[in-house]
């Protein structure tokens, strides 16, 4: 699968406030997610985090190229 900044992910397991949607902040070695519920943030190796990824929700490739622009 192909990640990118900005995505939406359904994850296999719940987070304890009840919502398994995350937004994608950063991508590379490791990823950091926030909940799209409480905004709770995540840094996860990026084999934890490929394993634990169940589907791609959405996919905003403005916001990608952003996030792209930002670290120029």
């Amino acid at each position: 699968m192909q990640f990118a900044v900005g995505d939406i992910v359904q994850m296999k397991k719940a987070h304890p406030c009840g919502c398994n949607e995350w937004e994608i902040l950063r991508e590379g070695m490791d990823f950091r997610i926030k909940c799209t519920k409480c905004g709770h943030m995540v840094m996860l190796p990026r084999v934890k985090f490929e394993k634990n990824v169940k589907k791609i929700l959405s996919h905003d490739p403005e916001k990608a190229r952003q996030a792209l622009e930002e670290d120029f």
